[in-house]
């Protein structure tokens, strides 16, 4: 930035600065023996915030405060040898996040609190304390870290950390957390940095139609798509797609593989251990493809943003494009197994995720992403301005039923186009370039809980 002195001349000044934070995500390199205790402090974390809810839902309101909870989670360390798996840092962290998880309830930003099953939560750990990590870096390609009550453990260093002479009060890793998937340990970890504020963003406005075919129609007609088929020629799940052919013949014998070995499972009987071997690679091989669907949009996100300064999406209510239309006994739904399907393509565009990564990659770079209302962009003429039902023709085919304009041409297009459009003419909804939209309260936040 610059600025104007007494004699005319420019003089060049200090930018502002503002605090970012953000998380990086590494792979870990466990020994079996650390795979064990790390297995038993996620368990060991679940377990704890189950018997803090069963605590916290059975006592009455008056007695529900933090110093009882964290009195209750001390004396069960103490009593339970395996609960002590558990670092006291890291049981605090649990307390704090179920006391959070109330607040979003109360604050209408989420539901109820609930019970942690085995077989559907995710394993984690959390590591509140930045300092307690000791980051060290060893060579080019992999750095140490320290875990509480496992030792020193590499990690994948694919990324710069603020750690040594780069880390400041300001520029800092400030905590962990332990993840597993199906591809094995993972830590994901707290950074905090200081930097400029990034100037205006001198690039063009762009709108953005997203969909399933062209995953996102640009209105200059860049427009993004997977490199890969929408829907495979042979029938297999569009989760496929992101797998190579090899890949999914690999998935296809292990799925039939489990069928067979799960024919001869009695009622109530667990799992065999060979069975549990398959559904863990099939798991991983699910995981790849999410990872490989996760990398294509921050790719795509990171250069929409770099080249764009104003991007302009519609506001899409996905939950409720996404409900069931199964219907009742008496009175059935229509087209169900075609609404399931295009349910199943629209999850896994994760149209939502796109537009947060878009939020805060352009509000990084100087630009703004606007939101505009949805209704009438697809069957709207961008060329003429005429609205009606059957300009649509098919999923591709936009014909103007406009006798003065008749213009044809691609759908998507033509809805981008409407996109920007409305944004142009002052109907954005909500500007949300650099920070997150938060619903409204339900209410007054009550003392305790309900």
């Amino acid at each position: 930035m610059t600025r104007t002195d007494w004699y005319g001349h420019r003089v060049a000044t200090e930018r502002a600065q503002e605090k970012r934070r953000c998380g990086h995500r590494a792979r870990l390199a466990l020994t079996p023996v650390q795979t064990r205790l790390v297995d038993a402090q996620a368990h060991a974390a679940r377990t704890m915030w189950n018997l803090l809810h069963d605590w916290w839902t059975m006592l009455p309101n008056a007695k529900r405060t933090l110093a009882a909870a964290d009195a209750e989670i001390r004396r069960a360390r103490r009593e339970i040898d395996w609960l002590a798996a558990l670092p006291a840092q890291a049981a605090q962290a649990v307390l704090k996040t179920y006391f959070q998880a109330w607040r979003n309830y109360w604050d209408g930003r989420a539901g109820v609190p609930h019970f942690k099953a085995r077989a559907r939560t995710v394993m984690s750990v959390d590591i509140p304390q930045g300092r307690d990590l000791r980051i060290k870096r060893v060579h080019r390609r992999w750095g140490m870290v320290n875990i509480p009550k496992i030792g020193r453990v590499r990690f994948r260093w694919t990324r710069g950390l603020p750690i040594g002479k780069a880390a400041d009060c300001d520029n800092k890793i400030t905590g962990a957390r332990l993840v597993k998937d199906p591809l094995g340990w993972h830590i994901a970890f707290r950074v905090q940095t200081v930097g400029p504020v990034p100037e205006p963003h001198t690039g063009p406005e762009v709108g953005i139609d997203a969909g399933v075919i062209i995953p996102l129609a640009l209105s200059d007609g860049h427009h993004q798509d997977h490199g890969r088929a929408a829907h495979l020629p042979d029938g297999t799940a569009d989760r496929d797609k992101w797998l190579n052919p090899d890949e999914r013949i690999k998935l296809l014998r292990l799925e039939q593989q489990a069928a067979h070995r799960k024919s001869f499972r009695k009622p109530g009987q667990k799992a065999s251990n060979r069975l549990n071997r398959t559904y863990d690679r099939i798991a991983s091989l699910r995981a790849t493809a999410k990872r490989r669907a996760n990398d294509w949009q921050h790719r795509t996100t990171t250069r929409l943003a770099s080249t764009y300064g104003v991007i302009v999406v519609e506001k899409l209510d996905i939950p409720n494009m996404v409900k069931r239309v199964g219907g009742t006994t008496e009175k059935p739904g229509k087209n169900v197994a075609q609404k399931s399907g295009l349910n199943r393509s629209i999850s896994l565009e994760a149209w939502g995720r796109t537009v947060t990564m878009l939020t805060y990659k352009a509000a990084r770079r100087g630009g703004t992403l606007h939101q505009v209302p949805a209704s009438g962009t697809s069957r709207r003429c961008s060329v003429c301005g005429f609205t009606t039902r059957g300009s649509r023709e098919s999923q591709a085919v936009f014909v103007c039923k406009n006798r003065d304009c008749g213009w044809s041409g691609n759908a998507d297009l033509n809805a981008a186009r409407n996109v920007l459009h409305l944004y142009r003419t002052g109907r954005a909804l909500v500007p949300a370039a650099g920070r997150a939209v938060v619903r409204r309260p339900r209410g007054v936040k009550p003392a305790t809980a309900p």
